[in-house]
């Protein structure tokens, strides 16, 4: 695990947490740990995270040590770290030599600086993710997953989904039941697909002076009923013009387009987690035929119901 000065403490100590529990979980008598968990910085000194707290961190290996995977944390300090041209020079060379490659929420910068994320698919906190593209438009970047895997290089999303990567890792090298034992004993998920999104639609919906946080609630429980615009201005109190244009400025969306947003995390939510039919989850969640609903999937999610559903169905 790669960190520096004012790195995120979460980037950092989420997915060392996940292997070291890991490591509990798949111990056997008189054999070694399967993962052996080094945190380094450059200097190996001791550095001080965004939260204050200080830790000790390794010196930097030699460039001809075995390593297995490299995690990339995140962080206020990534800008500059970015621009130390020995550690980008150090990451390139040891992530040529790693199994796989990965970062923790900005730490997908460091990954570009050394043109490890080009022409590859990533994700960072969806914060940056603008910045990220703009900074290197090699990157392929996708603002809403939780987590990308594109070949040999991992990239995650905002800190906890740090947590969410590693328990994807864990998956990966010893399988689902110890990675299921790790979450439950983090009293986590046992992790959240890659392709869900990084916050909820309702929570997206949000301003910093929400107005409508009450309405978003009401039509959480009324999905699956007809919601003309006169009825949601009725339920705002207030005139259907004044809500359209209140509802516009503190959403960026129209009132239809909110419900559609709503109207498909409820779906994924049946899709993922029972067996309900489509044609029924699709009159559930209120869009009236499973057609309907087909077309919200694929130009919201990228994918039909059916698609989303065999890749994230329990």
């Amino acid at each position: 695990m790669l960190a520096f000065p004012d790195v995120q403490l979460l980037d950092v100590a989420g997915p060392v947490q996940v292997f070291a529990d890991a490591n509990h979980c798949a111990a056997r008598p008189h054999a070694p740990a399967t993962y052996g968990i080094r945190v380094v910085a450059p200097a190996g000194a001791q550095i001080r995270a965004t939260s204050g707290l200080a830790f000790a961190t390794e010196p930097l290996p030699d460039p001809n040590e075995p390593l297995d995977t490299l995690i990339v944390a995140g962080g206020q300090g990534v800008m500059r770290a970015a621009e130390d041209a020995s550690l980008v020079g150090w990451l390139k060379v040891r992530a040529s030599a790693a199994r796989r490659t990965a970062s923790v929420c900005t730490g997908a910068f460091l990954l570009a600086a050394a043109g490890l994320l080009d022409r590859r698919r990533a994700v960072t906190h969806w914060e940056y993710c603008d910045e990220l593209s703009r900074r290197h438009p090699a990157v392929m970047v996708e603002p809403d997953p939780i987590f990308v895997h594109d070949g040999a290089v991992w990239s995650s999303a905002g800190v906890t989904a740090g947590i969410d990567l590693a328990l994807a890792l864990v998956e990966e090298d010893l399988g689902r039941a110890i990675a299921l034992s790790v979450a439950r004993h983090l009293v986590v998920f046992l992790k959240r697909p890659g392709g869900q999104a990084q916050f909820s639609a309702a929570l997206s919906l949000q301003s910093a002076d929400d107005h409508f946080a009450d309405l978003h609630g009401w039509l959480a429980e009324h999905l699956a009923e007809n919601l003309p615009l006169s009825r949601l201005a009725a339920q705002a109190g207030m005139s259907e013009r004044t809500f359209l244009r209140r509802y516009r400025e503190a959403t960026g969306l129209s009132p239809a387009r909110a419900i559609e947003r709503l109207r498909v995390e409820a779906a994924r939510q049946f899709l993922a987690e029972t067996r309900t039919p489509a044609k029924r989850i699709a009159a559930r969640c209120g869009f009236g035929s499973e057609e309907t609903m087909r077309r919200s999937f694929v130009r919201l999610q990228g994918v039909s119901p059916q698609d989303y559903r065999q890749r994230f169905g329990g």
